[in-house]
C-alpha cells in the first residue's frame, strides 16, 4: 500500500530542540511556546452554552436502545443546578464528591457541576466495585478523600460495594430508587435545584491551582494512589492538544467512546477535548470483551465518528467484525480522521489490518497515531503529531512540555515537566517526594529513545517500563516490552495478552491469555466448546508453536527467543493487582500472584498444557 494516498489531517510541525548533557541526559523540549489557556474547565461550558447552546454534547441510550442527547445549553442548566445544590451541603476542597459508576450524562453533570466550582470529582473505577470480592479499594478511597457526596446510578448494582463502605454522615446520591428501606437522594433533586449567585461566586474563585479530580492510578504494588488534577492541567493539557492537532478548531470532535472517565485517558484527553472544542461525545455502553463488543458495533452502524480512540486489545477484538461486514466497516471509516492508540504498543499486524479496512472503505489510508504521557501529566506529554508509517513512536513533546531522557542500565528513562504535570498525590508526601527529581522532573517510569540519533523530529520509540526489563542467567538483559508486542504480532489472532518470565533463568517463556474466538476460529471448532478444549487444541497450538519459531529464527539472541507458552483462563484479578484500569498487564504482579504457573513452565518434566515452540 505504499503508493496508497493517505488521507490529509492538519497537524502542528514539529520543532524540537534538543541538549545532550556530559552525563549522557538529553533535553528536549518544542521550541514552539505554549499559548494562553484557561483558568479552568467551567468556561468551556459557558463559552459553548453561549456560542453553540443547541448542539450536542454528549448522547447515550435510553434503557429503549434510543439515543438521548444533551445540548450545550442543558449542560450549562444542569450543571449550574448540581453546582447551586452542592454548595448548600457544604461541600468543598475537603468535602469532594465520589463517583462510583461509570460514564454516563448524570455523571457527567455532577462531575462538572462539582469541578466547576471547587469541589473535586472522585471517579472511581466500577471494577472496584462491580468485579472486586472485598472492596478494599473503595474503602481505601472513601478513607482517603472523605467524600461529601457518593455517587451509583444503581444502589442495587452497588449495593455490596456501599455496604462495604461507613456511610452514616455521607448522603448517597442515586438515578435510580434506591431498594425499599435504603434512604438515598434522588440525582434529579441535584439537578432541579434553583441555582443563586453563589454558582457564580464560587466559579469566579476556582484558579488554575484549584484541585479539580483526584484520579486514582494502579501502581506496580498495594492500593492506587491518588493522583491531584489541578485546573491548571487539564486546561493545559488541551491548549498542548490544540496547537499540536488544529484541525480540532475547524472540525469538532466527534467521538462514540467507551474509554472510563475515571481514567485519565478517556477522562482528560478525550472528554475534555469533546467540551474544550464545541464537540460530541456518544457514550459507548459496549467495552472490547465478549458479551459487550456488540453494543459497540450497534453504535458504529449509527455513529461515524471523525476521531477513534481506543487501546489495542480493544483493536484485536473490533477489527474481526470491520472484516467481516463491509457496511460496517464502511460505517466506521465514513468521517474518520484519525485512528489513535494508546495505553500500550499497538501490534503491527493490527496496524496494517487497520490500514487495509481504511482502503478498502474510503481508498486512503487512514491517518494513525499515538501520544504518550499518564495520569499525572493529564494526561499528554508526547504526540505524533504527524503520520506514522508503523506502530512504537510516541512523537515528541508538545508545547510547554519538556522532556528529560536520563540513562538508566541499558535505557534512557523519560522524565517530565510543565503545566500538565501533578504537584503530587493526595495523603501521600513521601511519594509526592520521591516521584520528582532534584530538578523537578516527573519520573513517570518509562523508558524511551530518539528514533534517528540526530533528528529529535522524528520522535521518540517507546522502550519499555524501566522497573519491567530483567536479566536472564547468562546476564543478558530483556527488553520486556518489545518482546511482548513482537510475540503478540506473530501470534496473532491467538494471544491476547502475555506476560513474560525468565528473572534469574536459562529461557525466556510466556504466561498468556488467548484470545478465545480467533482461537476457536483457527481450530473450526463450533460455538460452545469448552475453553478448555479449544486452547489444547492442535491446531491452535501449532499456530502458536510454528508462528513463535519463526520469530525466533530470526530474533537473534537469546534475550528475545521464546521457548515455551503456557495458555491461561484465569482471567487477570483485579484484586490482586494483576490489572489497571487502563487495560494494562501489571507484569510483576501477575508473575508473583502465578508462581505455580511459572513453576510449570520451567519443569523438567514439562507438563501437556506447556507448548514447547517448535515441537509441536
Amino acid at each position: 500500500m505504499t503508493d496508497t494516498p493517505r488521507m490529509q489531517v492538519h497537524f502542528g510541525t514539529p520543532d524540537i530542540a534538543m541538549e545532550r548533557r556530559d552525563n549522557g541526559e538529553i533535553i528536549l523540549a518544542s521550541r514552539e511556546p505554549l499559548e494562553e489557556y484557561v483558568d479552568q474547565v467551567g468556561i468551556w461550558i459557558r463559552h459553548w452554552a453561549e456560542k453553540t447552546p443547541n448542539a450536542n454534547f454528549l448522547g447515550e441510550r435510553d434503557p429503549a436502545g434510543a439515543w438521548r442527547h444533551i445540548t450545550y445549553a442543558e449542560l450549562r442548566a444542569g450543571v449550574d443546578a448540581i453546582s447551586q445544590a452542592l454548595l448548600d451541603r457544604g461541600l468543598g476542597q475537603d468535602r469532594p464528591v465520589m463517583l462510583l459508576s461509570g460514564n454516563s450524562i448524570d455523571h457527567a453533570l455532577l462531575s462538572l457541576g462539582a469541578q466547576q466550582v471547587g469541589i473535586p470529582a472522585v471517579p472511581v473505577s466500577p471494577a472496584y466495585s462491580l468485579m472486586s470480592q472485598d472492596h478494599s479499594k473503595v474503602r481505601h478511597i472513601f478513607d482517603l478523600v472523605k467524600p461529601g457526596i457518593i455517587y451509583a446510578a444503581s444502589a442495587d448494582v452497588f449495593g455490596p460495594a456501599l455496604a462495604s463502605l461507613d456511610l452514616a454522615e455521607i448522603e448517597l446520591v442515586v438515578s435510580a430508587p434506591p431498594p425499599e428501606g435504603m434512604t438515598a437522594t434522588m440525582f434529579t433533586d441535584l439537578r432541579t435545584t434553583s441555582a443563586s449567585g453563589d454558582v457564580d461566586a464560587a466559579f469566579a474563585a476556582v484558579g488554575p491551582d484549584t484541585m479539580a479530580k483526584i484520579l486514582f492510578t494502579s501502581g506496580s504494588t498495594g492500593m492506587p494512589k491518588g493522583v491531584i488534577n489541578t485546573q491548571r492541567m487539564m486546561c493545559a493539557n488541551q491548549q498542548m492538544l490544540t496547537q499540536v492537532w488544529p484541525f480540532l478548531d475547524v472540525d469538532p470532535p466527534v467521538l462514540l467512546d467507551w474509554l472510563p472517565w475515571n481514567h485519565t485517558f478517556g477522562g482528560n484527553n478525550d472528554f475534555n477535548m469533546v467540551l474544550c472544542h464545541g464537540g460530541t461525545m456518544y457514550i459507548d455502553a459496549g467495552k472490547p470483551a465478549p458479551g459487550l463488543i456488540e453494543q459497540t458495533i450497534a453504535n458504529i452502524r449509527d455513529v461515524s465518528p471523525n476521531i477513534y480512540y481506543n487501546v489495542p486489545a480493544g483493536y484485536n477484538i473490533l477489527l474481526p467484525f470491520l472484516e467481516n461486514d463491509d457496511d460496517l466497516r464502511d460505517a466506521f471509516f465514513r468521517n474518520l480522521k484519525v485512528v489513535f492508540y494508546a495505553a500500550a504498543a499497538l501490534p503491527q499486524d493490527l496496524w496494517q489490518r487497520l490500514e487495509k479496512l481504511s482502503v478498502e472503505a474510503t481508498g486512503k489510508l487512514v491517518v494513525m497515531t499515538s501520544a504518550w504521557g499518564s495520569t499525572e501529566t493529564a494526561p499528554m506529554a508526547a504526540a505524533a503529531h504527524f503520520p506514522l508509517e508503523k506502530a512504537g513512536n510516541i512523537g515528541v513533546p508538545v508545547p510547554g512540555v519538556t522532556l528529560k531522557l536520563v540513562p538508566s542500565g541499558s535505557k534512557l528513562e523519560i522524565r517530565v515537566k510543565g503545566d500538565n504535570v501533578t504537584p503530587g498525590y493526595v495523603g501521600q508526601d513521601d511519594v509526592t517526594a520521591a516521584a520528582f527529581d532534584d530538578e523537578g522532573f516527573y519520573r513517570i517510569g518509562d523508558a524511551g529513545k530518539l528514533m534517528v540519533e540526530d533528528d529529535a523530529n522524528q520522535g521518540i520509540t517507546f522502550d519499555g517500563r524501566v522497573s519491567e526489563d530483567f536479566k536472564l542467567l547468562s546476564g543478558t538483559w530483556v527488553a520486556v516490552g518489545n518482546l511482548r508486542v513482537d510475540a503478540l504480532a506473530v501470534t496473532s489472532p491467538a494471544i491476547q495478552d502475555a506476560v513474560v518470565t525468565g528473572h534469574d533463568r536459562d529461557e525466556i517463556c510466556l504466561l498468556a491469555w488467548p484470545n478465545l474466538v480467533a482461537c476457536q476460529a483457527l481450530a473450526g471448532l463450533p460455538d460452545g466448546t469448552p475453553p478448555d478444549q479449544i486452547i489444547n487444541h492442535q491446531k491452535v497450538r501449532a499456530h502458536i508453536s510454528e508462528t513463535l519459531a519463526a520469530h525466533n529464527k530470526d530474533a537473534g539472541g537469546s534475550s528475545r527467543r521464546v521457548k515455551r507458552v503456557l495458555l491461561m483462563l484465569q482471567p487477570a484479578n483485579i484484586d490482586a493487582n494483576e490489572i489497571t484500569d487502563k487495560g494494562y498487564i501489571n507484569q510483576r504482579s501477575t508473575l508473583e500472584n502465578r508462581t505455580d504457573l511459572v513453576a510449570k513452565l520451567y519443569a523438567d518434566d514439562v507438563p501437556s498444557e506447556v507448548i514447547i515452540v517448535g515441537a509441536e
